[in-house]
């Protein structure tokens, strides 16, 4: 559970007893002395980072936790470090703490950064936790595993589309509902930018939306060469809805998030184009009055 941040203290038990030899340790010794141990878990806590449907268009990713010790910890400050983005990422909702009893888990929502195109996709998350106790703070660090794999294609594609800005700029510019039985228009407007080349393969249908009829492939084909020194191009998809079961709306995660299929440098790719926030309820209102449940 999190919780607004202030100074919890642990129960004295198993976990406050070990940041608090941790803390010990660090003030005894004497010029001369071996170099201090670094601070790590206690034994039985992991750390995973993941990224759920939910966190994909805000960018955020949950370090999530696991106490297997006997007794309950509770973390301060979380931060992820990963040469694969340009800064650490940090809790979205700074300044609060999570309290972890024994045998559970928490998920802490971080805010992950631009990502850096100078670091390979082979990386690894580290996360740093902030361990509070009723005689202060420690600072442990460990590797975190990337059990669903999302941190490497996340930076190639964010990166794809980086280069991509050489060519022209995407985006998702305008929304036309229709009456139930016919398709709707979503504009795509892109917009060269006199640097570069590549050409715009299709758009992906998505769990939530298909383009009817003119889906090749699961995509709606495009085949738009980018020339530098051209001018804006605007193209309607025409959307019906893929599903028209409520929950599918009421649950929409990734529904409104497009996968664009580019070639650039003579090389196929992908990048995510997401609606916006605006657009996003739009289209879902869109898709509730079409199917014959909205409001």
């Amino acid at each position: 559970m999190n919780t607004p941040r202030r100074r919890q203290r642990w129960p004295l038990g198993a976990g406050a007893a070990w940041v608090g030899a941790v803390l010990m340790l660090a003030g005894c010794g004497t010029p001369g002395d071996a170099p201090a141990v670094e601070p790590t878990l206690p034994p039985g806590v992991t750390v995973e980072l993941i990224q759920l449907r939910a966190d994909v268009a805000p960018r955020h990713a949950q370090v999530h936790v696991t106490n297997g010790s006997g007794s309950a910890i509770t973390i301060g400050d979380v931060r992820v470090e990963d040469p694969r983005f340009g800064a650490p990422a940090a809790r979205v909702v700074a300044g609060r703490t999570s309290t972890v009893p024994a045998g559970r888990s928490v998920d802490v929502r971080v805010q992950l950064a631009a990502v850096d195109c100078d670091a390979s996709d082979d990386g690894e998350p580290v996360v740093v936790l902030e361990l509070l106790a009723d005689d202060g703070s420690t600072e442990v660090t460990a590797s975190a595993s990337d059990p669903l794999g999302f941190v490497a294609p996340l930076h190639a594609r964010e990166c794809l589309k980086e280069r991509l800005t050489d060519a022209a700029t995407l985006a998702f510019t305008g929304f036309t509902a229709s009456a139930p039985g016919d398709p709707a228009a979503l504009e795509l407007t892109v917009v060269p930018t006199g640097d570069g080349a590549a050409t715009i393969v299709g758009v992906q249908r998505t769990n939530l939306i298909d383009f009817g009829g003119a889906t090749v492939a699961g995509a709606y084909p495009l085949d738009l060469e980018i020339e530098p020194g051209a001018g804006p191009s605007v193209v309607e998809l025409p959307l019906v809805p893929l599903r028209c079961d409520p929950h599918a709306v009421q649950e929409d995660k990734r529904g409104t998030i497009f996968d664009v299929r580019i070639e650039l440098d003579g090389r196929p790719g992908e990048i995510e184009l997401f609606v916006g926030d605006r657009m996003r309820g739009e289209i879902l209102s869109w898709v509730a009055a079409w199917c014959g449940f909205g409001g």
